[in-house]
């Protein structure tokens, strides 16, 4: 699968309110400067067509930095720029998506704090599985939580790269990675910036957490 070796370090997550009002563009690709390796584009509440105008542009700068795009929920919209796809549980089927993407685009799955779920993810053709949350999330309050002890048990157990999602800030997710997370999904500890300058400082940050490992 494209990609999938590539699948560590500082994963971007956009939201919609945060990065309003033309911040979209500069503070994503402030935090792919930084490092990110993967941009999720996540917006529940745009019109089609702004949707389609955005990602085109993140896959754009996404390509000029050397990473990977990945679009939130969205398989047609994946599908029709050539880029990656992350589902929840209830956004559809992970198999009829392999299928629809091809083999090389890289595609995740949410899998809460269950192993079973994860290892499901892995048989319809997940590239990557993601926990969480781990810690108090602004993004997702009321998600299960997730421990370190799951991840420790994942990395034994499920044979793919796993990120962790869910509160994580530049004090909290050293301790992530040492137990086993590939990557960790940040939102607010990223782009609830000033500037977009302070958003690249942060990815920089992050970035350097993966350097020794």
């Amino acid at each position: 699968m494209k990609g999938v070796n590539k699948l560590r370090g500082l994963y971007a997550i956009t939201d919609s309110k945060l990065l309003a009002d033309g911040r979209l563009l500069p503070y994503a690709e402030a935090a792919l400067k930084g490092g990110a390796r993967l941009l999720q584009y996540r917006d529940k509440v745009g019109s089609a067509a702004t949707r389609l105008r955005e990602a085109d542009a993140l896959r754009e700068l996404c390509e000029r930095h050397g990473a990977t795009l990945i679009i939130n929920d969205d398989a047609e919209l994946a599908a029709r720029l050539g880029v990656g796809l992350h589902l929840g549980q209830e956004d559809g089927s992970l198999a009829t998506a392999r299928a629809l993407l091809g083999g090389r685009a890289v595609i995740g799955a949410t899998c809460h704090a269950s192993i079973e779920l994860a290892e499901q993810a892995r048989r319809e053709g997940a590239s990557y599985v993601a926990f969480g949350r781990f810690f108090n999330s602004n993004t997702k309050p009321g998600a299960p939580a997730a421990t370190l002890e799951l991840l420790e048990q994942a990395r034994q157990h499920v044979a793919l790269p796993i990120v962790a999602i869910g509160g994580v800030t530049l004090d909290n997710a050293s301790q992530l990675i040492a137990s086993g997370a590939s990557l960790v999904a940040v939102v607010h500890a990223l782009f609830a910036a000033d500037s977009a300058s302070e958003v690249e400082r942060r990815a920089r940050a992050f970035s350097s957490l993966f350097a020794a490992g």
